[in-house]
């Protein structure tokens, strides 16, 4: 079944608005409640979460990119148009930003409403390829379920598995965003803005390198369907 640009736009809205709200609702409420005590497994939980809603809801529709990044990576392989990227990537960002407000106005303020931050306690030549490496290992495990085709109902377990361990074991360096829309909202909402630059480049070229490395598959596999 083919869906309309419309229906992708409004399902990409609602998947990254509940995910920005899981993924930086529960730092914010960490802040709130529990003065940080639950650090970041629950941070890495919370994210894991949302995805599984959302992929398993809307994942037939839109391919549940819920991440610009994510959204540049399918368009080098082909699974969308050059026009789908407006589409995504307005759906991302409006989706992210309510999501921003929703956790400002229900949750709190505390934490810089989540918005990622690096460990500046390493150097910046650690820190950007560990984003670079938490980005490509995401598009990784999202183009391996396209491939084979939904890793037979796990889809959902795979990429939200993959991004909760991304935060869990990478985040007290790079801070673990992967996703620019994800960084973008609560970091435009709390004036946290100066680690932004990190967010809106490192899981754009992790995600591209991988784009490259599954396009000719992807290519490969559409040939033979054609056969």
């Amino acid at each position: 079944m083919t869906y309309s640009n419309l229906q992708i736009f409004t399902v990409e809205l609602i998947g990254t608005f509940i995910l920005v709200i899981f993924a930086t609702g529960s730092i914010v409420y960490d802040a709130e409640v529990f003065d940080g005590k639950l650090g970041i497994p629950f941070a890495a939980l919370a994210p894991f979460i949302a995805l599984l809603i959302g992929v398993y809801s809307f994942g037939k529709i839109s391919l549940a990119h819920f991440n610009p990044a994510v959204t540049i990576g399918y368009y080098i392989t082909g699974h969308i148009s050059k026009i789908q990227i407006v589409y995504y990537f307005a759906a991302e960002i409006i989706g992210a930003l309510l999501g921003s407000l929703f956790v400002l106005f229900f949750i709190g303020d505390k934490a810089n409403l989540g918005a990622n931050a690096p460990n500046y306690g390493h150097s910046i030549f650690l820190i950007f390829p560990v984003e670079v490496l938490a980005s490509a290992m995401l598009m990784g495990v999202i183009f391996y379920v396209v491939y084979t085709k939904g890793l037979r109902g796990f889809s959902g377990v795979a990429i939200g598995g993959i991004v909760g361990l991304d935060i869990l074991f990478l985040a007290f360096i790079s801070g673990a965003s992967m996703n620019p829309a994800r960084a973008l909202a609560p970091a435009l909402l709390s004036g946290s803005l100066g680690d932004l630059w990190l967010y809106w480049s490192a899981p754009f070229i992790g995600t591209i390198i991988v784009a490259f490395l599954f396009r000719n598959k992807f290519q490969a596999q559409r040939a033979s369907n054609y056969e």
